[in-house]
């Protein structure tokens, strides 16, 4: 795994950081646990995948109130998941200021592709250049939305 130093960012009380050691794994996986995306997702899945990212927290304070990764070879290529901001905290902007947090970390200046999947904010991130893929037989996957609903 490749390290880059911690990069932060303020606004009033609000930070955001890709300190992993502020991480609070809990509070993202009660988060993503209940996500359209990640319903039902479990914490080792949930440290694994952090481990393995570049992480960026959204605070107030202390305490953290939003989360973004970017799952990345940290040279060519990065996916931009698991966005969110609390609900108590939205239409404050701090969406927008986390997405302009990530795309101004200098890794994000040398990938030659980001992606992400998006069901319910496409008008946040068209405003930051992503565009949608629909060429046809151009982007392909293996999607199962119901992985961590499955037993064992």
């Amino acid at each position: 795994m490749t390290t880059h130093p911690p990069v932060s960012w303020h606004l009033g009380s609000f930070s955001i950081s890709t300190d992993a050691a502020r991480l609070d794994i809990a509070a993202i996986h009660a988060y993503l646990t209940r996500s359209s995306w990640a319903e039902g997702i479990d914490i080792e899945t949930v440290r694994t995948a952090v481990a393995n990212s570049l992480n960026f927290g959204v605070y107030d304070g202390g305490q953290q109130i939003g989360f973004a990764r970017l799952a990345t070879d940290f040279a060519t290529f990065g996916y931009l998941c698991d966005v969110y901001v609390l609900e108590a905290y939205q239409q404050q902007g701090l969406g927008r200021w986390l997405i302009q947090c990530c795309q101004a970390h200098p890794l994000l200046a040398r990938l030659r592709r980001i992606m992400l999947v998006t069901t319910t904010a496409p008008w946040l991130y068209q405003k930051f250049g992503y565009e949608p893929v629909n060429r046809e037989n151009y982007v392909w996957q293996i999607a199962r939305p119901d992985i961590y609903k499955q037993p064992g």
